[in-house]
């Protein structure tokens, strides 16, 4: 079964307490008798206690949170963002900024400013936008390195353009690696049983002290039925991505170091003659370094570090996981049918790359 990915595509946890009954018989025909389990009031306080607490937490975290996050649109749609600092700098989703340049933003106060494109980096799939405005409310990053399954999130965003909606749920696994539509792998996202819907894109993925720890950006569709999205799946890029990548877009105006694996090279698939996939043609060399190990246009990559790589797909996913600097061995097969090993240096994911 193959999963696929949509883009930007709750209810509060329930405590229940079941009481178990043990049935049992005195003599033949006699009604089964039920054990009766005392409760205490003091356990019912307690217990109604925590909920109201939780609830409580949940309230105040919303009220901390929601004004940090804006809605972005375009003229051809819309999604959610995050103020990043009190200048007016907004990072969300590449795919929300969607190749504009010039976009309308909304505070949770209603008021919209118009914002600019500063820069993206589509392979991490975010952007940062400016507005200029005064009195923001910038969000607390944190350290999503942190994270653990079963961690509380919420996330807030603007799904189906209803503004300022939350949803609630968990960190339901770390460091899983996905695929978007558009063919960008995205390395180390958290699996969250927050619902993500069309509008979520950019917008905060918060932990229960207020701190942004994602930007929800895509959830699972399910093929079975019909590929609509599968309930409870939900991806968001870590906090330490977002900070990292953001932070050099608002300091430098563009990506400097993406810290993201690179071969230097176009490529485009190769198929056999049943339509199926067989290898990665390469087309452009953008590296010298990467001339200078041996590698040629025309050639085809069959693996990397041993690791077959039959897709394009399979190629972007193994290099999600690897790092600039790392030595890697290239299976490659020549023009003239020749298979040969070519070792290489990755360097960093530049930020024209998708």
């Amino acid at each position: 079964m193959t999963t696929r990915w949509r883009l930007g595509a709750g209810g509060l946890p329930l405590l229940a307490l079941l009481v178990a009954g043990c049935a049992g018989t005195t003599g033949q025909g006699a009604a089964p008798k039920v054990a009766q389990i005392p409760t205490s009031s003091a356990s019912q306080a307690g217990l109604s206690g925590a909920l109201l607490a939780l609830q409580a937490d949940y309230v105040q975290l919303y009220k901390e949170v929601s004004p940090s996050v804006v809605q972005i649109s375009t003229s051809q749609d819309l999604g959610s963002g995050i103020i990043f600092n009190a200048q007016g700098d907004i990072v969300t989703n590449n795919h929300v900024a969607n190749g504009f340049k010039t976009f309308t933003v909304t505070l949770s106060n209603g008021r919209n400013y118009p914002g600019t494109l500063v820069n993206n980096f589509p392979g991490d799939d975010l952007a940062v936008i400016h507005i200029n405005a005064t009195g923001l409310h910038p969000a607390t990053f944190a350290n999503s390195s942190q994270l653990q399954v079963g961690d509380i999130v919420m996330a807030i965003g603007n799904p189906l353009g209803f503004q300022s909606s939350a949803t609630e749920g968990i960190v339901s696994a770390v460091g899983r690696t996905v695929s978007e539509p558009n063919g960008v792998t995205l390395p180390d996202v958290i699996q969250t049983s927050a619902p993500i819907n069309p509008g979520n894109s950019g917008g905060a993925l918060v932990d229960l002290q207020g701190q942004v720890v994602g930007i929800p950006t895509l959830a699972a569709l399910d093929p079975e039925f019909g590929s609509s999205q599968a309930p409870g799946i939900g991806f968001a890029i870590p906090s330490n991505v977002v900070s990292t990548i953001a932070g050099q877009i608002v300091k430098y105006g563009r990506v400097v170091s993406s810290g993201r694996a690179f071969i230097g090279v176009d490529v485009e698939q190769v198929t056999n003659s049943h339509g199926q996939p067989a290898g990665v043609l390469v087309v452009k060399i953008t590296r010298a370094a990467v001339s200078r190990a041996g590698l040629k246009v025309h050639d085809v990559i069959t693996s990397i570090n041993g690791k077959t790589t039959p897709a394009v797909q399979d190629l972007t996913d193994a290099l999600a996981n690897l790092s600039p600097g790392q030595t890697v061995k290239l299976g490659v097969k020549q023009p003239n049918g020749t298979r040969t090993t070519i070792t290489i240096v990755l360097a960093n994911l530049p930020a024209t790359a998708p």
